[in-house]
């Protein structure tokens, strides 16, 4: 498969709150997917000042971390102390703790892990919703 043919694994998820950024990472995330969510990230700062994240897991299969540039991921983590109030992981693997370890013990982020079966869970705790195609019916 060539790179015209390729499936992007970070996915928009669009909710009712403008300033939460969401998204489903879906498969295997190649240095390129990385690079389009930090743009998409930097996007988001540009349009809010703070914003919460959720971040849903769908048949992870891992992230080439060593062909990220390291200025990328320094400039990534500075620019998430500097926006990211809350972020919720949603599903498997629970990234959280690497999060946790690569930022300073001071992060001002709050990470939450959600398991799939409770992401409605998640939702709540950001004070959204999501809305569109995966969006549940309400009773």
């Amino acid at each position: 498969m060539n790179f015209l043919q390729s499936v992007p694994a970070i996915r928009r998820i669009d909710t009712a709150r403008e300033d939460l950024f969401a998204i489903d990472v879906v498969g295997h995330v190649s240095a390129a997917d990385a690079e389009n969510l930090f743009g998409l990230l930097e996007a988001a700062y540009a349009l809010h000042k703070r914003i919460d994240v959720a971040v849903r897991m769908v048949d992870h299969d891992g992230v080439d971390w060593t062909d990220i540039s390291d200025d990328t991921l320094k400039q990534g983590a500075v620019h998430a102390l500097e926006h990211i109030g809350r972020c919720a992981a949603i599903g498997a693997p629970d990234w959280t703790p690497d999060a946790r370890h690569a930022l300073p013990a001071s992060s001002p982020i709050e990470f939450r892990h959600f398991k799939a079966e409770d992401e409605d869970e998640a939702w709540k705790w950001l004070e959204a919703r999501q809305v569109g195609a995966r969006e549940k019916p309400s009773s």
